[in-house]
């Protein structure tokens, strides 16, 4: 500003999906024209580069991180656009005229979906004006509003709600998917503001126009921010002045087209992502009582979320009886188990002896099938119940009776709303371990074949298990397209996919078989050293015969 004595209060400004970006300047939305108003009330007004637009995209295009290999690694254009903008308030805070603890954002479309992202996450925020894009039943179209896990249990209203108590104003329109805010989004969130006491600190505008931040938007903007960030106003809308903008070429960093010679390509990027990514797993690696709490603490939470699953109490559970068969020495019941919360229905074979002293989940890649030998169980469930112990196999998601099941995998932005396949399965394994334990015996987990990596992913989650019994099916480990074709699940190998499972898992009794030579067998040995229980660990190249799984239970 000038002719003012700082330090400012300063505005972030995402801009969305105009066509030219940071530049844009019409009738419907003009970034540089509400950058000079900022400045002539006395704002700093940043405005930069969404990824791909402008200079950015001489870099970078706005299609980056969708391929199957950057979701593995918690790579997408959403996450790595909205680091920019975490960067963007660190930029802000070091400026000398800029008051560090006065900062606000706004934009509008995919910028408003930019705006109510960083607000969730960054309470360095003060104020904000997403602009007409919260709404209850359009959650964003593009890439860089869509990353995947996102929205498995919640949507933008709640997200937009994490603002509380902090001022926001929410900026609607009659010409979009915000025409109902006044009505529906607002008192939602409003009534979230009304939980801290904060009504004041919440404001909705509602424009008659098309999709925009136009003058009347923008004047409301210019109000709302010197109310709270120069504490000059009521909050009412402010009159815009005119103004003139630069020459186009005047406003961008690479006029000419040509990056530094160092700059990276998208690839690159990749790359170091990647990298960076294994060199923090890496570091974070436990050696000592601390470390091994530090790690579970930080990288536990990361599988967490990328798991995006959980073991269901008791109480939730709902179990139905198909039918039951008594035998020679067991009995046999046909179920469907799932959780009364979700409504899967996973069918399961429960096999139980006269006199049973614990229980084991054996899981197959082709379900519960495998546990059969013509109308008799397995050698291998045989001999489980002649030690006494009850058997259920589970049809795990897409396997066995449940093989046919499809889904279009392919729509826009899959993952933001779904788990995926591999998820599902591990979560109905930790659906089939909460009904054994509560039958109150000790429960086991037997994983075979592909199923065993499975099994391995689950034990990061479930608790109380006995014993587990992992066939590593000769996994490539240090394979994405492996993990891609068979084992996905985004974000996992950030998570530190088998890694972040063992220093979950241990100290419990763990057996491996089956492995690779690029298995991470020496991790997990480390970690069960630092437990202080490396008796429990079992690790073979050689894959176990039934006999062999049974040998464990003499």
């Amino acid at each position: 500003p000038k002719g003012k004595q700082g330090p400012f209060p300063a505005i972030a400004n995402p801009h969305g999906h105009w066509v030219h970006g940071r530049l844009e300047n019409q009738e419907l939305g003009s970034i540089p024209g509400r950058c000079i108003n900022y400045a002539r009330l006395g704002f700093v007004s940043f405005a930069y580069d969404m990824i791909g637009y402008n200079d950015s995209k001489l870099q970078v295009p706005h299609n980056y991180g969708s391929d199957p290999k950057g979701y593995l690694w918690g790579i997408s254009l959403m996450g790595l656009q909205l680091w920019n903008s975490i960067r963007v308030i660190d930029f802000l805070q070091s400026l000398p005229d800029v008051d560090p603890d006065r900062i606000g954002c706004t934009g509008a479309s995919g910028g408003g979906t930019q705006t109510f992202m960083l607000m969730s996450v960054d309470k360095r925020v003060k104020v904000s004006v997403p602009a007409v894009m919260i709404s209850a039943y359009m959650q964003g179209g593009c890439l860089c509003e869509n990353a995947p896990n996102l929205r498995l249990d919640c949507f933008n209203v709640e997200i937009g709600a994490m603002m509380a108590p902090r001022p926001m104003l929410m900026l609607s329109c009659t010409g979009d998917w915000t025409s109902h805010t006044p009505e529906v989004e607002y008192p939602a969130i409003r009534g979230i503001y009304q939980m801290y006491d904060a009504v004041d600190k919440v404001k909705n505008v509602h424009v008659n126009a098309g999709h925009n931040y136009n003058q009347e938007s923008r004047e409301a903007s210019y109000g709302w921010f010197s109310k709270w960030l120069l504490g000059v106003g009521d909050g009412n809308s402010i009159k815009e002045t005119p103004f003139e903008l630069p020459n186009p070429e005047d406003m961008l960093v690479f006029p000419d087209g040509k990056l530094p010679e160092n700059a990276i390509t998208g690839d690159q990027l990749m790359a170091y992502l990647i990298d960076k990514a294994k060199s923090q797993i890496l570091s974070l690696k436990p050696k000592d009582s601390a470390t091994l709490q530090a790690y579970r603490d930080i990288m536990g939470v990361v599988y967490q979320y990328a798991m995006s699953v959980k073991q269901p109490e008791t109480c939730d559970l709902k179990v139905e009886k198909v039918n039951e068969e008594k035998r020679d020495n067991y009995r046999l019941e046909r179920l469907i188990i799932g959780q009364k919360s979700v409504g899967e229905r996973i069918p399961s074979l429960l096999f139980v002896p006269e006199n049973p002293t614990g229980a084991v989940l054996i899981v197959h890649q082709f379900g519960k099938s495998a546990l059969a030998d013509g109308d008799s169980p397995s050698p291998l469930v045989k001999g489980l119940l002649a030690k006494n112990k009850i058997v259920l196999g589970i049809d795990t998601f897409k396997t066995g009776e449940t093989a046919l099941l499809s889904r279009n995998e392919s729509i826009n932005h899959f993952y933001t709303y779904n788990l995926s396949d591999t998820a599902l399965r591990i979560q109905d394994i930790l659906t089939g371990l909460a009904y054994l334990q509560s039958l109150a015996y000790t429960v086991d987990l037997i994983g075979l074949e592909q199923a065993g990596i499975w099994c391995l992913l689950a034990r990061g989650i479930a608790k109380n298990v006995n014993k587990t019994i992992i066939d590593a099916n000769q996994i490539d480990y240090e394979n994405d397209d492996v993990w891609i074709k068979d084992l996905f699940i985004p974000h996992i190998r950030k998570a530190g996919d088998l890694r972040t499972s063992s220093v979950l898992i241990a100290p419990d009794k763990l057996y491996i078989h089956n492995i690779s030579d690029n298995f991470p067998s020496e991790w997990f040995r480390d970690i069960y050293s630092v437990v202080g229980s490396p008796e429990s660990l079992h690790i073979q190249a050689e894959k176990m015969n039934d006999q062999g799984i049974l040998n464990i239970y003499k």
